[in-house]
C-alpha cells in the first residue's frame, strides 16, 4: 500500500481533556497510523478546559488571522499547536475567544447545553477546512470523531465540493455515545446554508437535533465506524441501512490495525475508481 494522507478531526483527545474512550482512541489512533508510515494531521477544538501552559500550546501566526462568518458575524480564526513528544505527534487546535474561552466544553456549570454549540461546531469544522487549505495539504482520508466534528463531511461535500484539495478524499465518520437532548433554534439551518448548499442537502438537519446532525454526517460520508457500544439506536439503524461501508466496533487492543485496513480498502477503492475513469 502506497503512502497516503489521513486527516483526523477529533472532538476530544487525551491528555488535553478528561480521559474517555473517545479521547483515548483519538490519542492512540493518529500515532498508530503515523507509525504505519502514513502522513497525518490531527485537529481538535481549543476548549477552555485545555490547559495551554501545561500543554505548551502556541499560536501559529502564519495560519491565524482569517475571519469566518457565522450567522452574519465575523469570528477570528486562531490556530494553535502542541506536541506530544513521546509519540512525535503535532496537534492543531482551532480557537476563537467568542466560542472557546469558556471553561467548559459543551455545558455550563449547571449542566445546561450551550445555546451556541451549533455555531461553535460549524466554526470548528470550517476552521479545520480553512487551515488545511492554507497548508495546501490534500488528505486521502478524513476521519471525524464525535458530533462536534460532524459538520466536516457536510461542508466538504457542499460548500467546498469544488476545491481540488478534496476531489479524491474519502470521508469516514465514527459514531459514538455522545448524543444529547438539546434542540437547536431554527436559525441553525440559516447558519448551515452557505454557498453550494441546497434544500436537499439540509433535509436531515431540519430536525434541529443530534439524530439529524448525525444522519447528515452519515449521508455525506463514504464509510462509517462504530466507535462505542451505546450509539444512539436511531442513528445506528440509519447507518446500517445506508449502504455505506461499515466497520463494527473493535476491541481496544486491535482497533488501530482494523482502522488502518479499513482506510486501505477505501484508498484502494479510490485508486480503482480513478483507473476506470
Amino acid at each position: 500500500m502506497s503512502k497516503y494522507k489521513v486527516l483526523f478531526v477529533s472532538q476530544e483527545m487525551v491528555p488535553y481533556m478528561n480521559d474517555s474512550p473517545m479521547g483515548q482512541i483519538c490519542r492512540k489512533l493518529p500515532q498508530g497510523i503515523q507509525e504505519k508510515c502514513r502522513e497525518i494531521r490531527t485537529f481538535m477544538p481549543r476548549f477552555g478546559c485545555v490547559n495551554e501552559r501545561r500543554n505548551q500550546l502556541h499560536e501559529v501566526i502564519r495560519l491565524s488571522g482569517m475571519n469566518l462568518v457565522i450567522d452574519e458575524s465575523d469570528h477570528p480564526l486562531i490556530i494553535k499547536v502542541a506536541s506530544i513528544q513521546a509519540a512525535r505527534l503535532q496537534i492543531y487546535f482551532i480557537d476563537n475567544d467568542d466560542y472557546f474561552s469558556r471553561k467548559a466544553a459543551f455545558v455550563n456549570a449547571e449542566g445546561v447545553f450551550f445555546d451556541d454549540n451549533d455555531e461553535r461546531a460549524i466554526f470548528y469544522a470550517r476552521g479545520v477546512i480553512e487551515t488545511i487549505k492554507k497548508l495546501g495539504w490534500s488528505p486521502d482520508v478524513i476521519h471525524t470523531h464525535g458530533w462536534f466534528s460532524s459538520f466536516v463531511p457536510f461542508l466538504i461535500r457542499t460548500t467546498f465540493k469544488d476545491n481540488p484539495l478534496f476531489n479524491d478524499t474519502k470521508i469516514v465518520c465514527s459514531l459514538y455515545d455522545d448524543d444529547f437532548d438539546h434542540v437547536f433554534s431554527k436559525t441553525f439551518l440559516k447558519k448551515l446554508k452557505h454557498d453550494g448548499v441546497t434544500e436537499e442537502d439540509l433535509k436531515q438537519y431540519k430536525t434541529l437535533d443530534y439524530v439529524g446532525i448525525m444522519k447528515g454526517a452519515i449521508d455525506f460520508s463514504d464509510a462509517i465506524i462504530i466507535g462505542a457500544e451505546n450509539v444512539n439506536l436511531e442513528v445506528l439503524a440509519y447507518a446500517k441501512q445506508s449502504n455505506k461501508s461499515i466497520l463494527e466496533m473493535q476491541p481496544m487492543d486491535n482497533y488501530v490495525d482494523a482502522y488502518s485496513e479499513f482506510y486501505d480498502e477505501l484508498v484502494d477503492e479510490l485508486v480503482n475508481e480513478d483507473a476506470v475513469q
